[in-house]
């Protein structure tokens, strides 16, 4: 790292010294999931306003990839960005019909997050030696989306509410990982 200019080294302390901004993300997405796994049924309502959040919330995450990205990374952060706002504002907006519309499409929505999290392994499989936690979760992900198509709607209630849980989650424990791998980067540079 000492063959880096001294304006790149000192925008990449700058940046690295942010670390904390990610486990702030996974502790907050890590609640998340506690907060969804505690429902029931009669908490339809609650529980769609949390996954219209928790759609912005990482919906932010990626907006800032983009601000931050360069080249293509910037664009496809941005199209799952945008994806990600219009699934949070619908869901907060009406959380009674959103929740049952994305039980209906739950199979979809999963296939989404899946992609997004494979796309983002494999872009950051040059600058992390972590990537294969992402490729990971999005494969499971993408089974799952597979899985979940085929149900019928009372059964997709149930996941809905245990895979939001488990979403959260591997994004708090991905968001974690990520805080103290930044971290690294950082002592290493200061």
């Amino acid at each position: 790292m000492d063959d880096l200019p001294a304006d790149a080294k000192q925008a990449a302390i700058d940046v690295s010294g942010l670390w904390w901004m990610w486990l702030v993300s996974g502790t907050l997405w890590i609640i998340a999931a506690l907060v969804v796994l505690q429902f029931d049924k009669a908490s339809v309502a609650t529980v769609g306003v949390i996954v219209g959040l928790m759609f912005l919330f990482a919906a932010a995450q990626q907006f800032v990839l983009a601000w931050a990205g360069e080249g293509w990374t910037r664009w496809v952060a941005l199209f799952f960005g945008v994806l990600l706002a219009a699934a949070g504002v619908i869901g907060i907006a009406n959380p009674k019909n959103t929740f049952a519309g994305i039980a209906d499409i739950l199979g979809f929505l999963f296939l989404i997050v899946a992609s997004m999290w494979i796309v983002r392994a494999f872009i950051d499989r040059l600058e992390n030696d972590l990537w294969w936690i992402g490729l990971i979760g999005g494969i499971f992900m993408l089974i799952l989306a597979f899985w979940t198509s085929g149900q019928f709607f009372i059964t997709k209630v149930y996941t809905l509410l245990v895979f939001a849980g488990i979403w959260a989650l591997m994004q708090g424990v991905t968001d974690i990982v990520r805080a103290f791998a930044v971290r690294a980067v950082h002592k290493e540079l200061g």
